[in-house]
């Protein structure tokens, strides 16, 4: 039967030492990963500063319990590692989570939403499994900076350099041959480029089908998602089009 000396030894200075240094290293991953997130964030990909810093915060969490089994479960990991291997169990743990993640993941074209969605429940696991082997300070730890990303990290990004990416559809009119060339300059006019390796074309009975990403070429540049509309309805070669954010 527990007692108290039993749960203290959760909240013990040697504990509380490691979880210490586990959150610096948490603290360490999280501005990496933040760092590999915005290079991406500002290159407009789905995947953004709050996914990846999620991400790297809570693999490093991962890792690390593991180079301490000593002081897992209060202290009493070595004593366990005859009876039951914990990591088995964190890798099921960890394996079944990624298929729960994937399912909450949406692609619709260009569009990609739920990945952070996803990265926070993968985060939560590595919460509830650093709470089950006792590393209560560091879980909290862990808690604290990822509700903080996703409660706050977007208003930073606001004020960080970036550029906006628009998911762009076009049906031409039937035997309507479009250049690759004029849509590159006509969308250099407009203060936008096309994405590299964004561009996919199809046919269909004569109609030609052309998407691609434009990627506006600063945060101030690229009209408005309106305007643009605006100026494809009077194009006299487009049948039809749509036009979409191209972030999650």
């Amino acid at each position: 039967m527990p007692t108290f000396d039993m749960l203290a030894a959760y909240w013990s200075q040697p504990e509380i030492a490691v979880n210490g240094l586990i959150l610096l290293n948490l603290l360490g991953a999280l501005l990496l990963g933040l760092l590999v997130g915005y290079e991406r964030s500002y290159h407009g990909r789905a995947a953004g500063m709050r996914t990846y810093g999620i991400v790297c915060m809570a693999s490093a969490a991962l890792t690390i319990i593991g180079g301490y089994p000593g002081f897992w479960f209060g202290g009493h990991g070595g004593a366990l590692a005859g009876v039951a291997d914990p990591t088995r169990i964190i890798q099921g743990v960890v394996t079944g989570i990624g298929f729960l993640g994937a399912g909450v993941i949406m692609r619709e074209g260009f569009n990609i939403s739920g990945l952070t969605t996803a990265a926070s429940i993968w985060a939560s696991s590595v919460i509830g499994i650093m709470v089950g082997i006792g590393f209560y300070l560091a879980a909290m730890g862990l808690a604290f900076m990822a509700s903080m990303i996703m409660i706050y990290l977007h208003k930073i990004e606001a004020f960080l350099p970036s550029r906006h990416a628009i998911a762009i559809t076009m049906r031409f009119k039937k035997d309507y041959v479009p250049l690759e060339s004029t849509l590159r300059r006509v969308a250099l006019e407009r203060g936008y480029e096309m994405a590299g390796g964004s561009l996919a074309i199809g046919a269909t009975h004569g109609h030609q089908e052309w998407r691609f990403v434009a990627l506006a070429l600063s945060r101030e540049s690229g009209v408005s998602l309106s305007n643009l509309a605006t100026e494809l309805a009077k194009f006299e070669g487009i049948d039809s089009f749509q036009l979409s954010h191209a972030r999650n």
